[in-house]
């Protein structure tokens, strides 16, 4: 819990937080993507990316690869903004950023543990089918807008990560890390994209998942109380 302390204090430094942080990343990604709703969701993507076309499913996986490629940039781009704005406001809020950060990450987990139950805003409410069949930019531009539009069971893990990028106040980590949230999100929708067989049985993972994610809210709430008791510890 100590190396935790560095994220809070001053940015996160050693390779092995770094690991530990860029597997949470990826985990998330994934637990996100394979969760009840967003499972839902699959057949629906996977129609909008290959324009509901009946192509071979070396066609289908470039164009899922693309659109993969289209939510990373959006989450790249979003880990750029978290580096600089937390760097920003760590330095002019001091420890004040550490309890609006320990704040953010207990409604976030509160809301992936299930106990708190609102909903989020989106910014795009419908993306448009891929009806030409596009091969390369129309994926992107569709994984782009997907990025943007976020789903209720993704976004709270998604804000976790956001908030711990911000945190550390290193650009290129935070790139990293955002980047390899899409990416797991991404495997899932690959799998279910080429191996249709293969969804049914992500499906029976669900009730799994949803432990998962409940059992991550609760440790962004573990989290968000040890920052406040080491905010809140030298004045006792």
């Amino acid at each position: 819990m100590d190396n935790l302390v560095q994220i809070f204090s001053g940015g996160i430094t050693g390779p092995h937080i770094w690991f530990l942080m860029f597997a949470a990343s990826f985990a998330g990604g994934v637990i996100a993507s394979i969760s009840p709703c967003s499972l839902a969701m699959l057949p629906l993507i996977i129609g909008y990316v290959g324009g509901y076309s009946k192509e071979t499913p070396v066609r289908t996986f470039i164009q899922l690869c693309f659109f993969i490629l289209g939510t990373a940039v959006v989450f790249s781009v979003i880990g750029i903004i978290c580096a600089v704005t937390g760097s920003v406001f760590a330095s002019a809020l001091g420890g004040y950023f550490t309890l609006i950060m320990a704040s953010f990450l207990m409604v976030m987990g509160l809301k992936i543990a299930g106990v708190l139950d609102f909903e989020i805003p989106v910014i795009i409410k419908a993306m448009p089918s891929n009806s030409a069949n596009s091969l390369f930019l129309y994926p992107v531009l569709l994984g782009i807008a997907f990025a943007l539009a976020g789903t209720p069971c993704s976004t709270p893990i998604l804000a976790g990560i956001m908030a711990f990028a911000a945190m550390g106040k290193n650009l290129m980590a935070a790139v990293l890390m955002l980047f390899l949230f899409a990416m797991g999100q991404g495997l899932i929708l690959i799998i279910a994209g080429l191996f249709t067989s293969g969804v049914k049985n992500l499906k029976k993972l669900s009730a799994y998942t949803d432990v998962l994610m409940k059992f991550s809210g609760i440790l962004l709430v573990l989290v968000s109380i040890y920052m406040y008791y080491k905010v809140f510890a030298p004045l006792i």
